[in-house]
């Protein structure tokens, strides 16, 4: 901590990703309630090639629109909470400014440079290597704020009303490593909307930035006039997807997007979860996140085999030979099996919402171990 200063100065160093920024929020207003401290937001603007485009990991600001963020001078901060690749770079560089005083919180998975982060704090969907920086908790640190909510139904409620119930959500991301959106993956959401149709109900299907050109429309085809569609493309429509989370009955939910599963389980709505198919190799990458969920592991106790676990898992990952990465078929069957979802059936049968969050007690818990070891980084500076 700054030897002129009472409390540390910490910075949110964001970018665009609500799911990312959310996480990192929740901390910050943790720090402020629990600990008194406040905290600054960088928000950071990508150029036009890495507004998808991922750059190299490094300290750098070169994939920045300098001119359109926030800016990044001194007095440098004693504390950087980040979250994705893009804005951790920008954190990287922030610390090599401060000659590596900084300390730097990230929250999810690591791409890279694991031991340059004091701190990574991972979710159950996500496998770093195990060291000892590294602190596992259990659902990510998502959950809709109850005005949020409260705010979607107000503006939502009077244009959902006449919709033919049950309203039923399709919240669609896009491909993204392992996975892809071929013809399988519409054919069987083509079936389950004509599931919800064939019940009187009204399908509502909501696009992402990385939704693929033309799915949202090849979904529809012939089917306009008996369901709403929200593209995320399309400029100047408004995202229902507040309204939706207030008031739809029922969700479906590609398996790619992590951020929605756990904002629709902690409301506690019905949700479904369409598993997706992955490319060529997609055996073979499975095969690889299953040794990955095993050998990366976080440690169970301080016996022999766990030694020898843990330092092949750090030696596989220094020599490049078992990068992080993430186990999603393993978050969705313990969303399933805490019975927070059910896995998607084309023909419906969806089950009844399963009440208020039953796991909102694991929030408070882990942010007690997050703020623990946020001390102990300070207290240390």
């Amino acid at each position: 901590m700054s030897n002129e200063r009472a409390t540390p100065r910490i910075w949110r160093v964001l970018g665009d990703k609500r799911g990312d920024n959310g996480q990192v929020e929740m901390i910050a207003t943790a720090l402020r309630e629990q600990r008194g401290w406040s905290s600054d937001l960088r928000h950071l603007e990508m150029r036009p090639e890495f507004v998808l485009g991922k750059p190299r990991v490094d300290a750098t600001l070169d994939h920045l629109d300098l001119a359109r963020s926030d800016a990044l001078e001194p007095p440098w901060p004693d504390l950087i909470l980040t979250s994705g690749r893009r804005p951790a770079n920008a954190a990287l560089w922030i610390k090599a400014r401060s000659g590596g005083r900084a300390r730097i919180v990230l929250v999810g998975k690591p791409s890279g440079w694991m031991s340059h982060f004091d701190l990574i704090v991972t979710s159950a969907e996500t496998l770093p290597a195990p060291f000892d920086n590294v602190l596992h908790i259990g659902l990510p640190l998502m959950r809709v704020e109850p005005d949020r909510i409260a705010a979607g139904q107000s503006q939502w409620q009077a244009v959902f009303a006449d919709l033919p119930r049950p309203l039923v959500a399709f919240l669609i991301g896009g491909p993204t490593n392992p996975f892809v959106y071929d013809q399988t993956v519409l054919r069987r959401l083509r079936a389950r909307i004509g599931a919800v149709l064939a019940e009187g109900g009204t399908p509502y299907l909501v696009g992402s930035r990385r939704t693929p050109d033309g799915f949202l429309r090849d979904l529809a085809a012939g089917l306009r006039d008996r369901l709403r569609v929200y593209d995320w493309a399309e400029a100047g429509a408004e995202n229902p997807y507040a309204g939706l989370l207030a008031l739809a009955e029922h969700f479906v939910v590609t398996g790619d997007s992590i951020s929605m599963q756990v904002e629709v389980a902690r409301l506690g709505k019905s949700l479904e979860i369409l598993p997706l198919p992955t490319g060529r190799f997609g055996g073979i990458d499975h095969a690889r996140r299953r040794v990955a969920a095993w050998l990366f592991h976080p440690p169970r106790d301080a016996g022999l085999a766990e030694t020898v676990r843990i330092a092949l898992a750090r030696g596989l990952y220094r020599l490049r030979l078992m990068p992080q990465t993430r186990h999603f078929s393993g978050f969705h069957q313990m969303l399933v099996d805490r019975g927070l979802a059910q896995w998607f059936a084309e023909a419906g049968s969806a089950r009844p919402p399963h009440g208020p969050d039953p796991v909102a007690v694991e929030i408070d818990a882990d942010m007690a171990r997050i703020l623990g070891r946020i001390d102990r980084l300070l207290a240390g500076a």
